[in-house]
């Protein structure tokens, strides 16, 4: 670890971006990992027009890049990479990127819940046997290969972006007969990406090993496809919790549990938004839960006996 921050926020959505905001304003050394800026449930919204203070309706991605403007004004650090792994048990919390380690002094967990269960037939029994869902994390184990990546989302054709630097041919493979991103789109221009769109994948099969996957046409009619790999971008409603390895307390549902200041099971790492199923999931609920968690770990940092609310004087 080279930096030791303060408050290290996992998530970029409102609840992580509102924590860094108040985090921020607190003159707490902050950074936000974020796995990227369009891939969340707000980002994928088409009209906001119900939160406060708007005087116009705008689109989730646009009031993404507010929240995330003022939490970066008020010197917050925002970068885009990929968490696979934390260690909170220290005093000096641990967070584990593709990239490099972050050490801080408290974490926000944020990562929403688009999270989902293995769906498609032989997807949860070929996971790590060329079943992924990091291209960046296993995208050089495919060198000279054939793979496909499900979805139809932004963060699916970054994905997919990432594979054709290293595999011989990438099937982007969607459920709908539309991407989420416009035919301009610079990856969709590489020479070994090849779109199938208005696909739906039924099974994925092999021995060891992937070998092979079964999908559906728009006609119905099954189709084969012999590969190496499949890397899955389809979103559910499950919390994101995969990079916590069991780390922190968790409900039945699988949500992170917390208090009513955001605190988990562990002094020092707080959580907020949707990946604690609160009941009402609404983007100024999310902002709120943010705004305590920030709240709560200052308070913690600096072993206040009350929680301080106004650093502006």
């Amino acid at each position: 670890m080279s930096e030791l921050y303060d408050v290290i926020i996992i998530g970029g959505g409102p609840a992580g971006l509102s924590a860094a905001q108040y985090a921020a304003r607190a003159k707490l050394k902050t950074i936000v990992i974020d796995k990227s800026a369009t891939a969340g449930a707000l980002a994928y919204t088409h009209k906001i027009e119900n939160y406060p203070g708007l005087p116009t309706p705008v689109s989730g991605k646009e009031l993404l890049d507010i929240f995330r403007n003022q939490a970066t004004g008020f010197g917050a650090e925002y970068i885009e990479t990929q968490v696979i792994g934390v260690n909170l048990t220290g005093n000096v919390k641990e967070v584990f990127t593709m990239d490099k380690n972050y050490g801080g002094k408290a974490v926000i967990l944020a990562t929403g819940s688009m999270g989902r269960k293995p769906t498609i037939k032989g997807e949860a029994d070929f996971l790590g046997r060329g079943v992924s869902y990091c291209a960046i994390c296993d995208a050089a184990f495919y060198k000279g290969k054939t793979v496909c990546v499900i979805g139809d989302s932004e963060e699916t054709v970054k994905e997919a972006e990432v594979l054709t630097k290293f595999a011989e041919i990438v099937y982007l493979i969607s459920p709908s007969s539309k991407l989420k991103v416009g035919a301009d789109y610079p990856a969709l221009q590489e020479k070994n990406l090849k779109l199938l769109l208005g696909h739906t994948v039924t099974a994925i099969e092999g021995t060891d090993v992937v070998e092979r996957i079964k999908m559906n046409d728009s006609d119905g009619n099954e189709l084969i496809l012999e590969l190496s790999g499949v890397f899955v971008y389809l979103h559910g409603s499950k919390p994101i919790i995969d990079f916590l390895g069991g780390t922190v307390e968790l409900s039945e549902e699988e949500c992170v549990s917390t208090n009513r200041m955001m605190e988990t099971s562990i002094p020092g790492v707080f959580a907020a938004g949707d990946m604690t199923c609160t009941e009402v999931r609404q983007v100024v609920v999310a902002a709120s839960n943010g705004c305590i968690a920030a709240l709560s770990a200052e308070k913690y940092i600096f072993h206040r006996k009350k929680r301080k609310y106004d650093w502006g004087k």
